[in-house]
């Protein structure tokens, strides 16, 4: 097997297992109870928190665990929107965001009577800050852009999308799920953001919301007191050690990571081109993720190609793993300016810290017999 779908998600950490292992076993207690089994988990979290909030540079109590990066997405939007209305009802966005923010503000702008903007991008994947601009209004809100796409790996300038939010007064949040462990994250350019273990090498049914101290945030849950009356329901503790574990290694090793997995990222795409005519690269003349690809094979279709690459051996994705099953084009390279036979038969390569030479070479070899097949 050849793993090249990492941007789904990816394995666990071995130190992530560690943390999660008392947990597991032994400290069982509810973090919210007050016995000495309750006291263990949430001394447990408590150092999670803590450990978390060193590496992005934050204070503690800006963080609530969330149990995914939707969740998180989600509690954003939905939770910052309501408690702000007051001052205006308008919000931002972008074309290419993951469908765990464009849903949130589809609710928002269909039973609650919010105005919602979708800003498109440069035929790069890119957003203009000058766009950004343009779009902002007296009544805007919040601003919710990712700082690199899921599906093809463009990195949005963060830095100064984040200026003309602050210029205007105007509240940002980033989803950061697929940037963490890859490139820095500065919080201090965002009043929320997003992030979630499994992206990292931590336990899936993990998420993170940074939200910057004295923010109101309207919580979307009923039920309990739990994460400062912000996320209410019991936390999981062995989870939450996991991710804090799986964060550290993540970071300690993001440089070494990204000088030996983009060589092999640029490596893939060269044998493909060569190996199969008339293939296009989406996303390659913007910044981007070092271990993202994606490939646009004409006269195809995503869904044949997956087929026949997974009976070969080798994971890929044709976008969102959230969105399996949906068989519609991506609507990324859509707002790219693809047209949706293009769109709809692009895959997504995406490596992680498995990957080899000799996995790329076979991966190479494996793509170009299953698409000399298939147009046979």
């Amino acid at each position: 097997m050849i793993d090249l779908d990492a941007n789904a998600t990816t394995p666990l950490d071995e130190a992530a297992l560690e943390a999660m292992l008392p947990c597991l076993r032994e400290h069982h207690g509810n973090p919210s109870s007050s016995h000495h089994g309750g006291r263990q988990s949430r001394a447990v979290i408590d150092s999670a928190r803590d450990t978390l909030a060193g590496l992005l540079g934050c204070r503690s109590h800006e963080l609530i665990f969330t149990g995914s990066g939707t969740e998180s997405d989600n509690l954003a939007i939905l939770g910052l929107s309501r408690a702000y209305s007051t001052k205006g009802r308008h919000l931002v966005t972008c074309q290419t965001e993951h469908h765990a923010v464009l849903h949130a503000l589809d609710y928002l702008e269909k039973h609650e009577e919010f105005s919602v903007t979708r800003l498109g991008v440069e035929p790069n994947g890119t957003l203009s800050p000058e766009a950004l601009h343009a779009a902002l209004r007296p009544d805007t809100i919040l601003v919710s852009l990712m700082s690199a796409n899921n599906e093809t790996g463009v990195r949005h300038p963060l830095a100064a999308l984040s200026k003309v939010c602050r210029a205007a007064g105007v509240l940002f949040h980033c989803d950061g799920v697929q940037s963490f462990g890859k490139e820095p994250l500065d919080t201090s350019l965002f009043d929320a953001l997003s992030i979630t273990a499994h992206k990292f090498y931590g336990p899936k049914g993990a998420g993170l919301l940074y939200l910057r101290a004295g923010l109101l945030l309207q919580s979307v849950q009923l039920g309990g007191a739990q994460e400062s009356q912000r996320r209410p329901g019991t936390e999981n503790a062995a989870a939450i050690a996991g991710m804090a574990a799986a964060a550290q290694v993540a970071l300690a090793r993001m440089e070494a990571d990204a000088l030996r997995i983009e060589p092999l990222r640029d490596l893939l795409e060269a044998r493909i081109q060569e190996s199969c005519p008339g293939v296009e690269l989406n996303g390659t003349l913007a910044p981007r993720l070092w271990n993202t690809a994606n490939v646009t094979f004409p006269s195809s279709d995503a869904e044949s190609l997956l087929m026949a690459l997974d009976m070969e051996g080798v994971w890929a994705s044709s976008g969102s793993a959230c969105m399996v099953g949906s068989m519609q084009p991506s609507h990324v390279l859509e707002a790219m300016g693809r047209s949706p036979a293009r769109a709809g038969s692009s895959i997504r390569f995406s490596m992680g810290r498995s990957i080899t030479m000799e996995a790329v070479e076979a991966a190479g070899k494996k793509v170009e017999r299953v698409w000399n097949r298939l147009r046979e």
